[in-house]
C-alpha cells in the first residue's frame, strides 16, 4: 500500500512539472508573440499637425527598444478639410505621397523653378529632401487623404523625428524668416520693420489653413489669394524684391519663399516655364497586375517605372487578395517592406530567422506593419471579404521575391536529394508535398478567420 501511495505521489510530482513547464512555454511563447506584434504593428499614431483645417499623422520608425532591428521609415497621414492648404515648407527628409482619398495640388521647387502637379486617387508622387512645397486640397466638398513614406537620413535630427521648416508662417507655426534679426530681413527683404511685422505675425492657424472666407476671414492665405492679381504682383515685389536683380547668393537664399509666393500670386506664367520637364505623376490604380489569379493581384513600382522614385530610393506596391486566399510565405532579400491596410481585414505573420513565430497578428483597415530585410512572412485574407494593402520599400530597385511555397518557390528550383537530406526524408516524398501546391505567388487557403472589431484607423 505504501509503494502504490508513493508511486501516486511521484505521478503527482510529475504531471504538476509537466503542466508547469507546458504553461511556461505556452506563456514565454505568448510573450514572444505580443513582443512581436509591439515591433512588427505600428499602431502608435503620433500627431504631427492638427488644426480645424486637417492634420499630419504619422507612426515612427526608428530602433526598436530592447532590439537590434531598425526601421528606416516613418508612415505619415495627411488629412485635409476640402478648400484647405498646408502651407510652404520644406523638410530634412524625402517624400512619396500616395493619394488614397480625393484630389490635390501639389507644388514644390523643381531645378530652382516651381513645377505644379494636380494629384488625384491612386497617384504616387515624390518630393525631395530639402524642396520647398505646399499642398492644396481645392474641393469644394471633398477630404483628401494622402499616405507617405518619410525617410529616416543620417541628417535628420534625430533617428525618431523629422522636422519642418515652414517658410510660410507668423505666430503659429512660426516662418523660419523669423529667426533672424529683424533689421537684418527687412534690409534683405528691401521692406519697412512695420511691413516685416505684418509679414510675420499675422498668421496664427497652424500649417493646415482654410482658404474658403467663410471660416476665417482675416486668415492671410485667403486675404492674399482673393486680391487682384496686379495687387498681389505689387505685394510680391515689395515683400521680396521681386522686381531687383540679386546676387546668386541672395538667389540661393531667398529661392523658396520668392518662387512659392510668385507662382501663388502668379501661377499661369510661373508654372508654364518647368512643368513640362518637371517629373509627372504615377496613377498605381491604373497600372495593371504585374501578377493575377483567381485569388488576387498585385501591382509594384519601382525606379524603372517611375523614375522619380530613384531619388528617394524607395518603391511601392499595392496588393489585393481574394477572400481566404493568402500571399505565399515568402522572404524580400532586397529591401525593408511596410504595409497599409486599405480594406478588410486579415492576418500578417512574420518568422525569425532562428525559425520561430515572431508575430501572427490580426489587422484591419488602418493598421501598418513592416518587415525587416530577409524575415519570412505572408499576408491571408479573412474569409468575410478581400484583403487589400498598399506599402512602400527600402529600395526602388526591382525587388525579387523569394516565395518559399508555390510553383514558382524554392521548394521547386531546390528539389533534389541534398534538399530531401536537409528535412530527413527521401527526395519522392519531398517531391510530392512540393507539388501539392499548384498555384504560386497568391495561393487558396482554407483556413478560418473570424471578423474583426478594432477602433484603429488612420484618419
Amino acid at each position: 500500500m505504501e509503494k502504490v501511495r508513493t508511486l501516486l505521489l511521484l505521478v503527482l510530482v510529475l504531471f504538476t512539472t509537466l503542466v508547469a513547464y507546458v504553461g511556461a512555454y505556452e506563456e514565454e511563447e505568448n510573450e514572444q508573440r505580443t513582443q512581436g506584434e509591439k515591433w512588427f504593428l505600428l499602431r502608435h499614431l503620433h500627431n504631427v499637425v492638427k488644426t480645424d483645417a486637417g492634420s499630419m499623422r504619422m507612426v515612427k520608425g526608428g530602433y526598436r527598444w530592447g532590439s537590434y532591428l531598425h526601421s528606416p521609415m516613418h508612415i505619415g497621414f495627411i488629412s485635409m478639410e476640402p478648400n484647405s492648404l498646408f502651407i510652404p515648407q520644406y523638410l530634412d527628409s524625402d517624400l512619396v505621397l500616395f493619394v488614397h482619398h480625393g484630389e490635390a495640388r501639389v507644388g514644390h521647387i523643381y531645378r530652382d523653378e516651381l513645377a505644379e502637379r494636380h494629384l488625384k486617387q491612386g497617384d504616387v508622387y515624390t518630393i525631395p529632401a530639402g524642396s520647398a512645397f505646399y499642398l492644396e486640397n481645392g474641393a469644394e466638398e471633398q477630404r483628401l487623404h494622402i499616405i507617405c513614406s518619410i525617410d529616416i537620413t543620417s541628417e535628420s535630427m534625430g533617428w525618431n523625428a523629422f522636422q519642418s521648416y515652414f517658410i510660410g508662417g507668423g505666430v503659429h507655426p512660426a516662418s523660419i524668416l523669423a529667426g533672424f534679426d529683424h533689421n537684418t530681413l527687412s534690409t534683405a527683404l528691401n521692406v519697412s520693420t512695420s511691413e516685416l511685422k505684418t509679414l510675420l505675425t499675422r498668421q496664427s492657424s497652424g500649417p493646415i489653413v482654410h482658404l474658403s472666407s467663410s471660416h476665417d476671414h482675416s486668415n492671410i492665405w485667403s486675404k492674399f489669394l482673393a486680391q487682384e492679381t496686379h495687387q498681389k504682383l505689387a505685394h510680391l515685389k515689395r515683400i521680396v524684391n521681386f522686381g531687383e536683380e540679386s546676387s546668386p547668393k541672395e538667389e540661393q537664399s531667398t529661392w523658396s519663399l520668392r518662387k512659392i509666393l510668385f507662382t501663388l500670386l502668379n501661377r499661369e506664367d510661373a508654372v508654364k516655364r518647368v512643368n513640362h520637364e518637371a517629373p509627372s505623376t504615377y496613377n498605381l490604380y491604373n497600372r495593371n497586375p504585374d501578377f493575377q489569379n483567381d485569388y488576387g493581384w498585385s501591382k509594384k513600382l519601382d525606379e524603372s517605372d517611375y523614375s522619380p522614385l530613384r531619388i528617394s530610393g524607395n518603391g511601392v506596391y499595392l496588393v489585393n487578395l481574394s477572400s481566404g486566399s493568402m500571399m505565399a510565405p515568402h522572404v524580400n532579400p532586397r529591401a525593408i517592406e511596410y504595409g497599409v491596410v486599405l480594406k478588410g481585414t486579415g492576418r500578417v505573420q512574420i518568422v525569425y530567422p532562428n525559425g520561430t513565430l515572431a508575430m501572427n497578428a490580426r489587422v484591419r483597415e488602418g493598421d501598418v506593419f513592416w518587415v525587416p530585410r530577409y524575415f519570412p512572412f505572408c499576408q491571408i485574407a479573412s474569409n468575410n471579404g478581400s484583403f487589400e494593402f498598399f506599402g512602400f520599400t527600402t529600395s526602388a530597385r526591382r525587388n525579387r521575391p523569394q516565395f518559399l511555397v508555390g510553383q514558382n518557390s524554392l521548394m521547386q528550383s531546390l528539389r533534389g536529394p541534398e534538399f530531401a537530406a536537409a528535412f530527413g526524408i527521401d527526395q519522392k516524398r519531398l517531391e510530392t508535398i512540393a507539388n501539392a501546391q499548384r498555384e504560386q505567388v497568391i495561393l487558396p487557403s482554407s483556413s478560418s478567420d473570424s471578423p474583426l472589431r478594432m477602433d484603429i484607423g488612420f484618419y
